[in-house]
């Protein structure tokens, strides 16, 4: 007691004693525990690939304990289920929003190309997840729904190319399913190059040079001077 009144005796006149509490951290709900828990995964896995990443790393990174992590997903293949999830609703947003830009199906099918290769450019372990061979031997799960996503990603491709067939603007004899098929493999051979010299080529700049190639080849013959 006699050292806390030297104390208080000791200090300038006027010195305010701080009684105030910090602030507690808020405790997050458990849909939004999940999301902190998916997007850590995807981080992870951009920087050393899924087959690297462990619950550990997860919670290392959240400053979790693994139990906290499994309290959520029971497995870590449902971790990167979640993740594939993610990743397909955001693509499927960015899609149509490119589409809802454009004023005809070769301008909708750019601008979706580059949406596409920007979203690619702010999250890289995306491609990673999604032809990752790892994640395809793991679980059934995975595999089928990495399947539906590109299948449905593709389809949608193939659907604007049939719309641009019938206004006229793309090849009679165009094939629009390999077409499709060219377009994915297109932004998946521009990632490929960007991981390859580890970012320095811009993958907006490239895919801005490839897509008017791409589409001199689909476009008809009598609008080769439009889009």
């Amino acid at each position: 007691m006699t050292d806390y009144y030297l104390s208080v005796r000791k200090m300038p006149k006027n010195t305010p004693i701080d009684s105030t509490e910090k602030p507690r951290k808020r405790r997050m709900g458990a849909e939004e525990r999940q999301e902190e828990i998916v997007q850590v995964a995807i981080d992870l896995a951009a920087k050393s690939g899924a087959e690297s990443v462990t619950t550990q790393d997860m919670a290392d990174a959240l400053g979790l304990t693994q139990g906290a992590i499994f309290r959520h997903f029971p497995t870590k293949d449902d971790i990167w289920l979640a993740a594939i999830n993610w990743v397909r609703r955001r693509l499927i947003s960015v899609v149509e929003a490119a589409a809802a830009r454009s004023e005809n199906p070769l301008e909708a099918l750019e601008g979706i190309f580059l949406a596409h290769i920007s979203f690619v450019a702010k999250h890289p372990a995306i491609p990673r997840l999604v032809f990752s061979d790892y994640l395809l031997r793991r679980d059934s799960r995975l595999k089928q729904l990495i399947q539906e996503t590109i299948t449905g990603y593709e389809s949608r491709i193939a659907g604007f190319l049939d719309q641009a067939k019938a206004a006229g603007l793309a090849r009679p004899d165009l094939d629009e399913g390999s077409a499709a098929t060219l377009f994915i493999g297109m932004i998946q051979g521009l990632v490929l190059q960007s991981n390859i010299f580890s970012g320095r080529r811009s993958l907006l700049d490239e895919a801005k040079k490839v897509f008017p190639i791409y589409l001199n080849g689909i476009r008809s013959r009598h609008n080769e001077d439009q889009v």
